[in-house]
């Protein structure tokens, strides 16, 4: 998969945005890609039992789905947050990073259905902006790319962008 940096002379905010957002989303995948599925379970930190690799990333998958599709977009499909504490970080025997990356990829096709959208517009939850939520994701995602990072170089030692 290849991360492509968004055009340094970019001009619409709203391809920016979508551009920076998917550098992110690419980058999240090659954290996890290539590790095996026990070194992506692995809870490496005493304090946070569920940072995981394979954890960070299929809460992305919710937040693809929850903000991008459903609230964005006015997409039908179901929630991956319900319930509480958060069981988006929960993983199950079925979790690997083969199946999660292809269940993130899915979430990205659904995340179309927001791009006909200018940035302006209300989402379907008409109390944000398009903007707003593409701002969101885009942190949220930055967020946990970070944390990924940390988690890959304790998995294999691996570092790099």
């Amino acid at each position: 998969m290849t991360r492509t940096w968004p055009d340094n002379l970019a001009k619409d905010e709203g391809v920016l945005a979508w551009e920076f957002l998917d550098f992110l989303r690419k980058t999240a995948v090659q954290k996890v890609d290539g590790l095996t599925r026990d070194l992506a379970a692995a809870a490496p930190i005493a304090t946070s039992p569920k940072l995981t690799a394979l954890g960070v990333l299929k809460h992305l998958v919710a937040v693809e789905r929850y903000w991008l599709c459903i609230a964005g977009a006015g997409l039908d499909l179901p929630s991956l947050w319900e319930g509480s504490p958060d069981p988006s970080w929960d993983l199950t025997d079925d979790d690997t990073p083969e199946s999660l990356i292809q269940a993130y990829r899915a979430e990205w096709a659904n995340a179309e259905a927001l791009k006909q959208r200018e940035p302006d517009a209300l989402a379907a939850k008409e109390k944000f902006t398009v903007r707003w939520i593409l701002a969101h994701v885009a942190q949220e995602t930055a967020r946990h790319v970070g944390h990924l990072d940390l988690l890959r170089e304790l998995a294999d030692g691996q570092t790099g962008e």
